[in-house]
């Protein structure tokens, strides 16, 4: 994509959604991270069931300590690997009360040091607690960076810097949630919904497929 298209795809998709969130539920920044943690191969309603349970007993790093792992794990059963998952949110908040006062640090560093955090999940608390333009790339937008020609790339990271470089600056602190999005309801993986998509026109899988 050219930098006019790609200019044009974001500017309608602010259009459409001028101040798009996050699917996952949360009320405070240790329960975003701890939302994030869990929704790994899991999906946002999942997790939300999960956490509306858990979150009412346990909302705080103390909280989920006081509850013990096996109390932890019942709370969070029905997500998917949720055993590893307990584990580390265990982890994390104990590393959390030790050497971050209860609070969520920051730093890409200091949140990628935390038990089950990789750079996808840093990301994400970092955007959508902190603001930061970054770009958490998950399936959905390794496959728009891919499909559409937005950003191709092999590898996560290298469709992420190429975003990072190509997205001007009026769009990137909400960019991810636009991806994720548009590719969760319409740039969909086995079917993209071309015919109800507001930039097919500026898509380079569009043009490929009616050439």
């Amino acid at each position: 994509m050219k930098p006019a298209q790609i200019h044009t795809f974001f500017s309608r998709l602010r259009d459409a959604n001028p101040h798009p969130q996050t699917e996952l539920n949360y009320a405070s920044v240790f329960e975003l991270l701890a939302a994030v943690l869990l929704s790994a191969q899991a999906t946002d309603m999942g997790v939300n069931k999960a956490t509306a349970r858990l979150f009412v007993v346990a909302n705080t790093p103390q909280k989920i300590i006081a509850l013990g792992l096996a109390g932890l794990e019942r709370h969070i059963q029905t997500i998917g690997l949720f055993r590893s998952k307990a584990r580390h949110l265990m982890q994390t908040c104990e590393i959390l009360v030790t050497r971050h006062g209860g609070q969520v640090p920051r730093s890409r560093e200091a949140l990628e040091a935390l038990p089950g955090v990789g750079r996808k999940t840093a990301n994400v608390v970092l955007n959508v607690a902190f603001g930061e333009p970054t770009m958490a790339v998950d399936t959905h937008i390794f496959r728009l960076g891919n499909r559409t020609g937005l950003a191709p790339g092999k590898t996560p990271l290298e469709v992420e810097r190429k975003l990072l470089k190509r997205i001007s600056a009026e769009f990137l602190v909400d960019a991810h949630h636009w991806l994720i999005l548009h590719g969760r309801y319409v740039c969909q993986a086995r079917k993209p919904l071309c015919g109800a998509c507001g930039v097919a026109d500026v898509c380079g899988y569009r043009a490929k497929t009616s050439a």
